[in-house]
Parts: structure tokens; sequence; C-alpha cells
């Protein structure tokens, strides 16, 4: 197959989307040019300008909110509703009617991301949509915009004909990432490849300093991207090596997954300013709190950035007599940015400090699951200490000796330092030198700049990163002993996929046969580890510890007529395919029978071919 033209990366944010290109057309060089599409979006009724970043707001309008054809589009005479930054704006002013992280949503286990939930606490009468659904919509937006920006003259120019890399955090699961690439396909993007965000950043960061970035790392490092985002935030490591003279980059470790990020903080400020007004004998209910907390976020990005005025105005809404009786004006300081920001989110601590858990209350209203801890100095304290030594396999601290940011939030010089200075306490503790801080990259367009980047890579162009799968994965299987009253069958956890098994590889587990239930419907459970990088294909642990989390469990029927109910002596197989879905083949013993279970959110799987 022919090479597209264009290789585009497509950062899908919390807060902001942004998309990078190259064109391989024009002349080779040693730094090719990485450009962003200035994506057509409406700032207002009737006005539609190019911006780079696509806010990732969706805005839900009621039947005679907007005149007619005042949410037209370059390539729709209407729209349903609006994405980009007139949602944003106008979600500040009625936030029932306002969609925000649906990124958050779609790795959300505890909910059915493909069910019309969102807005979530909306209005009865809003038309509700799926995580999946929402994520779709906003990079169908992006290819329209692409389409007709890039494609009008010559249809092979369409974005669904050029390669697309498409990113996700390091610590979404196999789920959340299939859930990534349903959503392109629902956009009409069949074909995309994936890329974890910290990589991403880290491409970003070579392509800026162009062959000056192989003086300023050395063999050894060590180094922690520390990506902080509006939805989550993300840890990885990538380790200097050498090999044949020339330096190696490789990713070691990644994150757990937690949520936490600009939303909590945009909150937290919100939670400020409700209290500053209560004191003064004004009441927030709900509804305008949630209007804050959007007011609260572009307030909070004006004033991090620096310089005067050191207040931002905020506007609330009333809700009528028996609450304020008209629109509410106050203001939010950089006092209580900084107070609430750095040393609530950002708390000097030490490196043995680990994250609270919290108090659990018995029922809990639904939502999305924010870590209970919003240090992220803690988050970051765990991260490090439980890495395992490559050495003897026991949970030591890794020093990181260079440090790279990415992400809206760490855009706040404020909490850049911050977060060495914590770090810097803990390496001095163990005799380690500061760290080097590697600066120079867009934080709001990195990601997509990154992924440009790799396709970049993936082409010859460029030094790869590699890694493969950025967490070990298990399928339980069910210890066999007789029965016991109320003891339950202990679960052993089978590594299916090892840490750092490359994308678009295969293998059988070795010398083992299994028990498949056929013929009636059975639960297959999937865990994840992203500590355990030890563990081999086929390595049966006995006991998970908590190292090893259960994922989202698959319940399905695999048929064999004639056999129902029967357990089938098989081998297993798996596939890592190029997105990352982890593919799992059960083939009968005499292999006339193969069944494939893939690691999804589905709730059927494929039978036999």
């Amino acid at each position: 197959m022919t090479p597209s033209r264009y290789i585009v990366g497509i950062d899908l944010g919390t807060t902001n989307c942004v998309v990078a290109y190259v064109d391989t057309h024009l002349p080779e060089t040693d730094h090719p040019v990485i450009r962003f599409l200035s994506i057509p979006q409406l700032v207002a009724p009737g006005d539609v300008e190019g911006r780079e970043l696509l806010p990732s707001f969706l805005y839900l309008p009621s039947p005679r909110e907007f005149p007619s054809g005042s949410l037209r589009l370059p390539w729709a005479e209407e729209v349903p509703f609006v994405v980009g930054v007139f949602a944003r704006i106008r979600g500040t002013e009625v936030p029932g009617r306002l969609i925000s992280s649906a990124k958050s949503w779609l790795c959300h286990v505890g909910v059915d991301r493909t069910a019309p939930i969102l807005p979530w606490g909306g209005a009865e009468d809003v038309h509700k949509m799926s995580p999946l659904e929402v994520s779709a919509q906003y990079l169908l937006h992006i290819r329209q915009a692409w389409n007709y920006l890039m494609a009008r003259d010559d249809p092979a120019c369409a974005l669904e004909h050029q390669e697309v890399l498409l990113t996700v955090p390091a610590s979404f699961d196999a789920a959340a990432r299939e859930l990534t690439v349903q959503a392109a396909e629902r956009a009409g993007l069949p074909t995309v490849r994936l890329l974890e965000e910290p990589q991403a950043a880290f491409y970003a960061w070579i392509h800026r300093m162009g062959d000056r970035w192989r003086r300023q790392v050395r063999v050894g490092d060590v180094i922690l991207v520390c990506d902080i985002g509006g939805g989550t935030t993300d840890f990885s490591l990538i380790a200097v090596s050498e090999e044949g003279g020339e330096l190696e980059l490789r990713r070691i470790a990644v994150g757990e997954h937690i949520l936490l990020g600009g939303d909590n903080m945009d909150l937290a400020l919100a939670y400020a300013v409700q209290q500053r007004l209560a004191t003064a004998g004004t009441k927030l209910d709900a509804w305008q709190l949630r209007g804050l907390a959007q007011s609260c976020r572009t307030a909070k990005e004006t004033l991090l950035q620096g310089g005067e005025p050191k207040s931002q105005p905020l506007v609330i809404l009333g809700r009528g007599s028996s609450v304020i009786g008209g629109t509410l004006r106050t203001e939010l300081h950089y006092e209580e940015v900084e107070q609430t920001l750095v040393d609530g989110f950002f708390p000097r601590c030490a490196a043995s400090d680990l994250p609270k858990g919290g108090r659990r209350v018995g029922l809990q209203e639904m939502g999305l699951p924010y870590a209970a801890d919003p240090a992220v100095t803690r988050h970051l304290a765990k991260f490090l200490t439980r890495q395992r030594s490559a050495e003897n396999d026991v949970q030591t601290f890794v020093p990181p000796t260079a440090i790279l940011f990415n992400g809206g939030v760490m855009k706040a010089a404020v909490l850049r330092q911050r977060v060495v200075e914590v770090l810097n306490g803990w390496l001095t503790e163990v005799g380690r030198a500061p760290l080097r801080v590697l600066e120079g990259t867009d934080l709001d367009r990195a990601v997509a700049c990154g992924a440009a980047c790799y396709g970049l890579a993936r082409r010859g162009r460029g030094i790869r990163i590699r890694g493969g799968v950025a967490r070990s994965y298990y399928i339980g299987v069910e210890t066999s002993m007789p029965a016991v009253p109320g003891v339950p069958a202990p679960l052993k956890a089978l590594c299916v996929v090892p840490f750092g098994m490359e994308e678009g590889s295969e293998g059988d587990i070795p010398g083992q046969e299994f028990g498949l239930v056929v013929g009636e419907p059975a639960q297959f459970r999937f865990l994840g580890s992203t500590t355990r990088r030890q563990d081999r294909l086929g390595d049966l642990i006995e006991e998970p510890g908590e190292e090893i989390e259960e994922l989202t469990p698959l319940e399905t029927t695999l048929s064999w007529i004639g056999q129902e109910g029967v357990t089938i002596p098989v081998r297993l197989r798996v596939h890592v395919t190029e997105v990352g879905t982890l593919e799992l083949w059960a083939v009968s013993r005499d292999e006339t029978h193969r069944w494939k279970l893939e690691f999804n959110v589905r709730t059927t799987g494929d039978v036999e071919e």
C-alpha cells in the first residue's frame, strides 16, 4: 500500500483537542515541519472561527434557544449540538446542558460507557449521549473540518485516507483503548493507531530540540514524564541506554489511572469561592456551583500565566429571588488560586508518604471515580516507590534524573517549581543529584505534535521509543478443588500479556491446557498490573496480591452445538493487536474449534471462526 501523503496526530484531550500534521510530499529535511490544523468552530451564534484548540465541550441547546441558521458550520447547514469554544462559553451559563470530561467517563468502569448518560445530572428534557458517542462527535468534527480545509480539491487527502495517530493516557486499560478505537470508527476513521500521551510528549520534545536532544540526555538517565491534564494525572518513566553506539529510549514504567487533574482544581476553586460568598451571606445552589466551576477554569488559566491583574472577574447567573435573584459578580484572586492549588494539590511530602484512601460511605452518589487524595505529590511518591528492581524483583524507589512536564495544568510555573522542589528533596535523601528539567515544548500542543513525529519515526525518520504494552495482563483461572460450603474456589492469575509485549505480536501459552466452559453463560475475569514487570507469558500467580487489580470482566456464551455445559480442554494463544487490544484465542485439543475473546467492553464475545 502506498503511504499516505499526510501523517496526522490527534490529541483527543479532556479539555482540548489538537490536530498536528506533516506533509510528506514536501522535500525531506532533517527537521520536518509540523503544522497545526486551525479547526473551524462556533465561537458565538452565527460566528465561525478557526482555532488550533478545539475545546472538548459539547452543548445541547433547547429547540428554540438560538435563531434558525445561527449554528451553521461550513460543512453543515445546521447542527443539533455545539462543539468547541461556544459550547464551553454557553455551558458556563447553562451547565445542565453541557457535556464535559467525556474522556474521563470513557474510562470509567463503573458505568455503561455506551449508554446515554451525559450530561450527568443534566436537565430531564436534555437529550442524553454516551461517552463513546461524545468522543466520536469530537473526532467527527475534526474529520469534517480537515476534509473541508484539506481535501476539497483532492478527495485522496481526506482524513480517513491518511495515517492517523490518536493519543490516549498511558494508564488507559485495554477496554478504554478499545472504546477510543470504536469512537474513531464511528467518526469515519476506520484505521487509527494509538500512542500513549507521555510518549507523544517526549517525541515532541525531541522534535523541538532537533539534534540538541542527544546532548541533553545521557546513557543511564531515567526521565520522568509528568503529564497532568484536565482529567488525569499520568506518570511514565523513560530510560536512556545505548545500543550499537546509538542512544536508545525505552518506556520502562507507567502509573495507575488517576482521575485527578484540572477538573478537580476548578471544582476546588469553585468551592473556595462558594465558601467565601456563604460567609458574606450569599448561598449558591448545585446548579450555580457547576457554572461557577466552569468560570473558575478560565480565570485560573489567566491568573496562572502571571502578570497583571492579580484577580479575574466571575459571573454567576441567578436562580430566582429565593437564592440570589439576579446575576452575581465576584472575583477570583491569585492568592486563592495559589493557596488552593499549590498547597492543596502539590503539598510537600516525603517519598514514603502514600495517597490517603479516605473514609468511604456505604452509599455514594454515582459519578466519576475521582482520586480520594487530591495530592499529586503523594501519588507521585507511590509511583516512584512501587517500581520493581530488575535485579531482585522487589519494590524500590526509582530516582529520576530528569523530568519533562506535559499537560495544561503544568503550564503554571508555580506548579512546576513545586514538583521539582519536592522531587529534589527526595533525591537529596538518597544522595542523588538534583533533577534536570527538560524544557522547550508547547504544553497545549505537544501531544498532537509528538503523535505526528511518532508517525514519522514509524517511517524511519526519527528515533523510536520502545516499550510495548504498558501493563501486564492476566486472566483469572479457577482453582480445581472440592466444593466447600461458603468458600469460593480461589482464583489464580495467568499471565497472558507480559509487560512490554510489542503491539502486533502473538504467542502461545506454553505447555498448559485449561478447561473452557462452552454452551452456557460464563464470566471471564481479566486482571492487570502496572508494577509486575518480571512475569512472563504463561506464568501462573497462585495468590494475586494488591499489585494485580481486577479489570472489566467479559460475560459471554461460547457456542459448540451439542456440547452445552461441557468443559473442553483447550490451549491458549494470545495476540496483541496494532492498537493494543488483547485477543485471547482458545483452541480445542483437536484444533477443530477456536474461540476468540477480545478484552473490551462488548457484552458478547466473538465465537468460532
